[in-house]
């Protein structure tokens, strides 16, 4: 499970011109499921998307977590993420799920996360998505699981 998180002042996710998602501050979570990922990795990825410390803290440092500063999080499929781009000038798929296995476990993630905390949106898995964000920092991150 792959997930590039962005600090975000806001973000919103638009579908057919209506928004389907939105945070104020927080996180942006764009998602990518591989054929390997399972409750493991869904349990790790939810630890880590809500503790993983990118906010400051008084002193300016990096040192607060998104459960820490009671932000929100959007949780963006993106099976482009786990694109194979080593060789050649078009990417590879094969190292993504397949559509119905990504969506059972990004739903997984999906109810992880809302279980342990309370502000969590959604896109809509397989839709084409307008994201709007406003990056603060910028910051953003990789994070494998």
């Amino acid at each position: 499970m792959i997930s590039l998180i962005q600090r975000v002042s806001s973000a919103r996710v638009v579908v057919d011109e209506q928004t389907v998602g939105a945070i104020d501050r927080g996180l942006l979570a764009l998602v990518a499921i591989e054929p390997a990922d399972g409750q493991a990795q869904v349990e790790r990825m939810t630890q880590r998307l809500l503790g993983y410390r990118v906010f400051s803290d008084v002193e300016g440092k990096m040192n607060r977590s998104l459960a820490d500063i009671g932000g929100g999080l959007l949780l963006v499929s993106q099976f482009t993420l786990a694109a194979d781009t080593r060789k050649g000038m078009r990417p590879s798929f094969t190292t993504a799920a397949s559509p119905d296995q990504g969506r059972l476990w990004f739903d997984r993630l999906v109810a992880e996360c809302r279980l342990r905390h309370p502000t969590v949106e959604t896109g809509r898995f397989g839709a084409d998505m307008k994201v709007h964000l406003v990056n603060d920092g910028p910051v953003s991150f990789w994070l494998s699981c």
